[in-house]
């Protein structure tokens, strides 16, 4: 035990303003009430200590704190009574202050030795370092007060609870202050001030209570006597848990809750040996993701990483876990264990010594692992287990919180990117949604899915085609197949000098066959056939004998790496026009993408886009769309300008990238009016809008067919590099972009070259006609 003076407050403390002093009449007092009821054995140790109490030479039982060390032996007397025999001191929290907490004068060891050791870190939750002193103070010394005279507890939170991180270890604990103030005397000098509680109640806000309690209740008409006893409860369990739940209803982003959490399961362990890790299993198309925030605070994916495991194995050895999931303990990895078993490597080389793998369920479906590990010698007991026990719930909440995430992040960019949900759509279903829940619960029969349905919409089409793509692709497939059959051809020869055999000279016949067969044209029919020829004739003979015949291996090999699609010369031409394709195609996408979310904030519209051998895109505009925002022809209006504007922008785009294609390509520009409004609908099998009514599908067919419609009476397709195409039915429809034209020339996006020519008949489509313009490049 100890009586050494504890100054608990650092001497700046607001006691001088409440005249307080240590007495021990109040215990007194208590001591001779209790003598009346108490068993007569337990009366005689009452007796005994109201005996030494008697022998203080002081009036009233009033002693300096400076003078304690003088009554040592009373002390250890009130201590034996006031806490329980099997306490021990070297282990419980206790001690005896002055009436308001200030200075403590006789603490047990295990108190003693936490202030001094510790108290320089620890802080009281719920206060300000600068000021919490001082309001703590005041909370204590009216909260006294209000509940002796006015029987009144409720203004103030009664728990403290007092914080210590270690500075090595990082380990926080949590303690529980609770002060039993029923040894201590409250004298008001005159009379009480009366409290009206509902008035005060009007008056008081957040943070003010102290403003309006010092006011009514000046602390200098109150006089203190007595003692206060302290006590410290560890609670780092209990907090360490709830702040889990903090994290999980607080937390807007996993990427900073996990840290947190980690740090709470290391104050749940208790041990500064043990590090966690977590591993949220996210999915897709029920492949597992690592490559995410979430899972960066995993030690074996960190570790993996650093080693240069590659993805597919690291998804392999998880995956191979999702499937049968268990704990699994070591307590050491040795170099033994570590021969045979990947994940054990992977965990060593990172300088791990023991591992531990727990799964996680929500709602009995695995959500991911908890990972223990360690730099020592772990020994993962049952008493650690019941610790971590507590926690698992939640861990799997918050896993089911990142997998719900990932899923709806997921789900965000399939409907603004591949799916027909967009924004200026997506209130229809909404209120369609509604209606189907709606009539879950109000019938007995599952409700079919209303369709959706937008009338009275004007179409807009344009697309932008690759030029002859189909007739680039057979060239380059010729150009491929030539190269091919040269290499096969030179292949055969020299491995015929190593090995005699005569179906070598077979398959050289074969080659100059098909050297004739392909040099004039070819499709994708020959394409087949060769390959066919190539995998049950040619490949399986030079397998064998390069197994048989070691000389021949290296022009083999070579043979082979030649016909590798992603990078042998065999493929060489078709890489080069896909690789220009591909750029011309992302280039458009992306100027139209740019270009939908400008045209939204004008007014709302379905834009559809969809590649074919170039990109086609619709677009849909009409008030059912926006109920809620009056239509005018204006928009429609400003629309079509856009949309001729926007093609020779594209033409102008795709000019300047033939700078950066192996093989350059050209672009054509058509755009096809149709100035009636049709219907759409949403085709819920095949997840797009499509046109409603049999005059509407002739608006869809027109524009399946235009595409190499040619000009009436020669053999000269419509659209043409350089020139951008509109397609039309009668002449009222091309006024309105003759004048769009006349403008555009004027601002220098056309030429004054136009024309205005009649179409072919098409199967089932007659009296088209188009105008043509010329686009106007920068030079």
């Amino acid at each position: 035990m100890h009586t050494e003076i504890l100054e608990i407050n650092q001497d700046r403390c607001v006691v001088c303003q409440v005249e307080t002093r240590l007495s021990f009449k109040p215990l007194v007092n208590h001591l001779k009430e209790r003598l009346k009821t108490e068993h007569p054995i337990k009366a005689q140790f009452y007796k005994f200590l109201l005996e030494k109490l008697s022998e203080l030479e002081a009036s009233d039982y009033i002693i300096r704190v400076a003078d304690i060390d003088q009554h040592q032996e009373t002390l250890v007397l009130i201590y034996t009574i006031l806490t329980p025999l099997v306490a021990s001191e070297k282990e419980f929290f206790w001690a005896m202050s002055t009436p308001v907490p200030d200075k403590i004068f006789f603490s047990t060891d295990a108190f003693f030795d936490f202030y001094t050791n510790k108290s320089h870190v620890a802080h009281v939750e719920g206060y300000e370092e600068e000021d919490h002193i001082q309001k703590k103070q005041l909370q204590f010394i009216y909260q006294l007060i209000l509940k002796r005279f006015y029987n009144f507890t409720s203004i103030f939170k009664d728990e403290k609870i007092l914080n210590y991180t270690d500075p090595v270890t990082h380990i926080s604990k949590y303690y529980s202050i609770h002060a039993d103030t029923s040894f201590i005397d409250i004298h008001v000098d005159g009379e009480l001030p009366t409290l009206d509680f509902e008035a005060i109640g009007e008056q008081m806000h957040e943070g003010k209570e102290l403003e309006i309690l010092v006011e009514l209740l000046p602390l200098h008409l109150f006089k203190l006597e007595g003692f206060t006893i302290l006590t410290l409860t560890d609670i780092t369990m209990t907090k360490a848990i709830d702040n889990l739940r903090s994290i999980l209803v607080e937390h807007t982003d996993e990427r900073e809750a996990y840290p947190q959490v980690i740090q709470s399961l290391k104050t749940l362990a208790g041990n500064a040996d043990i590090e966690f890790g977590v591993m949220p299993f996210l999915t897709l198309n029920d492949k597992l993701v690592f490559d995410t925030d979430e899972c960066q605070d995993s030690v074996l994916i960190n570790a993996a990483a650093e080693a240069g495991i590659a993805d597919e194995v690291l998804y392999a050895l998880v995956e191979e876990y999702r499937k049968n999931p268990r704990p699994i303990i070591y307590t050491k990895i040795t170099d033994e264990k570590a021969v045979d078993n990947v994940v054990l490597r992977i965990i060593k080389k990172a300088g791990v010594t023991a591992y531990t793998l727990i799964p996680i369920y929500y709602n009995k479906k695995l959500a991911g692992a908890m990972e223990l590990h360690s730099k020592k010698e772990l020994i993962i007991d049952e008493v650690l287990l019941s610790k971590l026990q507590r926690a698992i719930p939640l861990l799997a909440q918050l896993f089911q919180y990142s997998i719900d995430r990932f899923n709806s992040a997921i789900d965000v960019i399939l409907k603004d990117k591949f799916t027909a949900l967009q924004p200026s759509v997506q209130w229809k279903f909404n209120e369609v949604a509604l209606t189907y829940l709606r009539g879950l619960k109000t019938s007995d029969r599952i409700p079919t899915i209303d369709t959706v349905v937008f009338e009275d919409m004007y179409p807009l089409f344009g697309a932008i085609d690759i030029r002859n793509s189909t007739i680039e692709r057979n060239v380059a497939l010729q150009e491929d197949l030539k190269q091919l059959l040269n290499v096969l051809g030179d292949t055969l020869k020299t491995v015929k000098e190593h090995v005699d055999m005569s179906l070598i000279d077979k398959l050289l016949y074969n080659v100059q066959e098909w050297k004739i067969r392909i040099s004039e044209y070819t499709n994708a029919n020959d394409e087949v056939m060769l390959r066919a020829f190539l995998d049950t004739e040619v490949d399986p003979l030079l397998k064998h004998i390069r197994t048989g015949h070691p000389a021949t291996a290296n022009i083999i090999n070579e043979y082979f790496n030649s016909v590798r699609e992603e990078s042998g010369i065999a493929y060489q031409k078709r890489r080069e026009l896909e690789a220009s394709m591909q750029l011309i195609n992302t280039s458009v996408s992306h100027y139209l993408e740019k270009a939908q979310a400008m045209l939204q904030k004008s007014y709302p519209c379905y834009f559809s886009k969809f590649r074919t051998d170039g990109v086609e895109y619709d677009i849909y505009i009409g008030q059912s769309i926006a109920p809620e925002m009056p239509f005018n022809n204006v928009y429609l209006k400003n629309l079509r300008l856009w949309q001729i504007r926007s093609m020779v922008e594209i033409a102008r785009l795709t000019a300047g990238l033939a700078k950066d294609m192996v093989k350059p390509l050209h672009t054509t520009h058509m755009i096809f009016i149709h100035s009636n409004p049709i219907n759409i609908s949403f085709r819920n099998d095949e997840r797009r809008f499509d046109v409603e009514g049999a005059y509407n599908i002739r608006y869809e067919v027109v524009k399946k067919r235009i595409d190499k419609v040619l000009i009436k009476g020669t053999t000269e397709r419509l659209t043409q590099p350089g020139k951008v195409a509109l397609v039309y039915f009668n002449q009222q429809e091309a006024n309105e972009y003759l004048e769009y034209i006349q403008y555009l020339q004027e601002q220098g996006y056309l030429t004054g070259e136009v024309e205005q020519l009649e179409l072919e008949e098409l199967q089932g489509v007659s009296g088209l006609k188009a105008i043509r313009a010329g686009v106007k490049y920068i030079e």
